[in-house]
């Protein structure tokens, strides 16, 4: 059975991300304020990005990935910059080795 990960942007500019194996039922479940809490108290949604994978578990793995994300990270895959996704993925923390100053 095919899987779908995708990413709502609410009414507050937020986004949700999410997974299924039904994408049209679960969108209707959203709009329709039988979806998550978290979306049904900020309608109206919007679909920004969605990908289909060829099973369940593999859009499931994805999703859980896409959810640790940094908002930036998030709208560079919702804007196709997929060349940005390795450079936005990298540690920022001041001790991390890359930035230590030699």
């Amino acid at each position: 059975m095919k899987g779908y990960v995708y990413i709502l942007k609410c009414s507050d500019d937020s986004y949700y991300t999410g997974s299924t194996h039904n994408f049209e039922k679960r969108l209707y479940e959203h709009k329709s304020s039988k979806g998550p809490n978290y979306t049904k108290k900020k309608l109206p949604v919007k679909v920004v990005f969605v990908s289909e994978f060829p099973n369940y578990f593999d859009a499931l793995i994805f999703e859980k990935q896409v959810k640790g994300w940094s908002r930036k990270k998030k709208e560079a895959l919702i804007g196709g910059n997929f060349d940005l996704l390795p450079k936005l993925a990298e540690c920022k923390n001041e001790s991390h080795f890359k930035n230590l100053e030699k």
